[in-house]
């Protein structure tokens, strides 16, 4: 027989809550953020293939846009087409920065820092103009096969500008990056003089830069984000840019507006190269800042070979196996400089 229970009885019988004590602390778990709950719900393996992935695509597409641009849908104003991609590359970059806070803003601080970013600009013009107009004249799979000898520009930059000098093995490492492209060179059935001329001064304003930006902005003080770079480079280019684009190519945009009016498609055709040429430079970072930047140099010498037979694939342009082999023999080369420069860098520590 259960025995009755009083309402006192029942009462007595429930645990009472007692306050804690001062010396005692209760443990309450904060409420996680919602960029640290997105982290859970995304892995870190998926977001770094997803920027890879965003950085070949962007890479890869904007040379096939120039290309088609250029070659294909007759607009034959390769400068005036850098202009709008350093317009772009300046708007996208303000939005990144100010608007959606990518990185912290950086001023300038000083004229010399400001002439010294003006002077980068004006090589980067140069770079990027060079390698537009040689798509002009020459196929993607050439104009990567050249690209690919930027380290031999910048081993001779780095010696003639600041005296650097490389190790025997970092030196006899380029000689299979130079004697690559000799050997794609002369086999290229559609090797145009002009074009490869302007690839090669494309790919050795590329190297400039690299030389020039390393030793200009060395000091803390004024040292920038790539990002920043970006942002104050990119309206200086253009500025740079739009006198020669005005002389050389006359009225070009009384033209590119008479041909957006004629063909709607050519308007869109610009202002998706003009906007993957920003996503350029944005997954660039995105993918040094989620892996390093010696990933970001293997992944652009595969980049090159994904590039070239993607276009051979699309313009179907005649290749030959000599020409092949000669762009297989250059990115082993590239590939060799880099495992011998960071030898180099192990045995000087």
């Amino acid at each position: 027989m259960v025995e009755a229970q009083s309402w006192t009885t029942r009462r007595g019988s429930n645990p009472r809550f007692e306050p804690p004590t001062p010396d005692q602390v209760l443990d309450i778990p904060t409420t996680p953020t919602a960029e640290i709950r997105q982290q859970h719900l995304i892995s870190p393996a998926l977001i770094t293939a997803s920027a890879v992935a965003a950085w070949y695509l962007s890479n890869i597409g904007v040379l096939l846009l120039n290309k088609y641009l250029l070659s294909f849908h007759g607009f034959r104003y390769p400068i005036f087409l850098t202009m709008l991609h350093m317009l772009s590359c300046a708007a996208y970059s303000l939005f990144a920065i100010k608007w959606l806070e990518l990185v912290p803003f950086q001023q300038i601080h000083s004229r010399r820092q400001f002439l010294k970013i003006l002077a980068l600009s004006a090589i980067f013009s140069f770079s990027v103009v060079c390698g537009n107009t040689s798509l002009r004249y020459l196929p993607v799979s050439f104009n990567q096969a050249i690209g690919a000898t930027t380290p031999f520009f910048t081993a001779i930059f780095a010696f003639v500008i600041t005296c650097k000098k490389e190790s025997a093995e970092v030196y006899l490492a380029l000689v299979p990056v130079v004697l690559g492209i000799v050997l794609a060179s002369n086999s290229e059935p559609l090797f145009h003089l002009f074009g490869f001329l302007m690839c090669i001064g494309s790919t050795a304003g590329r190297a400039l830069k690299s030389v020039v930006q390393g030793l200009l902005l060395t000091s803390e003080a004024e040292k920038l984000h790539s990002m920043n770079l970006l942002l104050y480079m990119a309206p200086m280019a253009a500025a740079i840019l739009l006198p020669f684009t005005l002389y050389i190519e006359g009225n070009v945009l009384a033209i590119t507006v008479e041909k957006g009016r004629q063909d709607g498609f050519m308007v869109f055709l610009l202002i998706a190269n003009a906007t993957v040429a920003y996503l350029v430079n944005l997954t660039n970072f995105l993918v040094t800042k989620h892996t390093s930047a010696l990933t970001l140099q293997v992944l652009g010498n595969a980049k090159a070979a994904v590039a070239a037979v993607v276009s051979v694939l699309i313009f179907r342009n005649p290749v030959t196996v000599m020409g092949m082999m000669g762009f297989a023999i250059t990115i082993m080369g590239v590939i060799l400089y880099s495992e011998a420069r960071k030898r180099s860098k192990v045995t000087a520590h």
